[in-house]
């Protein structure tokens, strides 16, 4: 029988990871994964930010977690294990911006950046395929990456961010790869400029706003909910036959 579009989307009966959920792009995730059906272990470090949006669905969960630590994220997988007893969708969104120039950034600055953009996905989504699951379909990891990952942020970007970025696509492919067969889909989201706490200062100030709206063929940043679309389709059962891609979007940045 063929399933129906709200199937398709549909998270009902799953368990999903999303970290870096205590705000902007995370917090909205969380959200739309939950409207979905999905039963939602939302990560980050700020408990007070988790409680507040557990407080709004009753399909979220909090777990105050550091994923630049290991035993943390060993710690959140355990405890969704515990709780739910499976782990069928994660979403690597947490992420650390660094300097934006080079020459202001240490190399220790630089490896503290991609163990959290970086390292952290690695572990986090080896977790995921060491679970069992009881599910028919597949489980689904989505990587957030970023357009400053394939194509030079310059003024603005970073170099930790923009390599942790350009290797999380790496990462994702490769997985893909190797995990295909197992019944595990590995897939990007590169969102473009969109308002959250790493980017309030880009849109507050003009000269920066203006560039992002010259840069972009719809003229202008992202808004909220751009990217809820893009998350399901590629969490839920709607990709089914898609792995080992990077999702863009960006109103056109990287078309240019």
């Amino acid at each position: 029988m063929t399933a129906t579009t709200a199937d398709l989307f549909s998270l009902r009966g799953r368990t999903a990871v999303v970290t870096g959920a205590s705000s902007g792009l995370g917090a909205r995730f969380a959200t739309v994964l939950a409207a979905a059906g999905a039963t939602v272990y939302a990560a980050a470090r700020r408990p007070d930010r988790l409680r507040e949006l557990a407080d709004s669905d009753p399909g979220i969960h909090p777990v105050v977690c550091d994923v630049s630590r290991e035993e943390d994220r060993e710690r959140l997988v355990g405890t969704v294990l515990e709780h739910g007893g499976r782990f069928d969708v994660l979403v690597n969104n947490a992420g650390a911006s660094g300097a934006v120039r080079a020459q202001d950034e240490s190399s220790g600055d630089f490896s503290d950046v991609l163990a959290v953009n970086l390292v952290a996905p690695f572990h986090l989504a080896r977790l995921l395929a060491e679970t069992p699951s009881d599910h028919d379909g597949t489980k689904s990891v989505v990587n957030v990456s970023s357009v400053l990952g394939l194509v030079s942020g310059a003024p603005l970007g970073g170099a930790a961010y923009a390599a942790s970025k350009a290797g999380l696509v790496g990462l994702t492919r490769e997985l893909a790869g190797q995990w295909g067969r197992s019944g595990i889909r590995v897939n990007a989201l590169a969102p473009g400029w969109f308002r959250s706490e790493m980017t309030d200062g880009l849109f507050a100030d003009e000269r920066s706003r203006r560039w992002v709206e010259r840069g972009t063929m719809l003229g202008r940043g992202g808004q909220q909910g751009e990217l809820d679309g893009a998350l399901l389709y590629l969490a839920s059962d709607a990709s089914a036959y898609c792995t080992g891609q990077v999702l863009t979007v960006d109103g056109g940045w990287t078309a240019r």
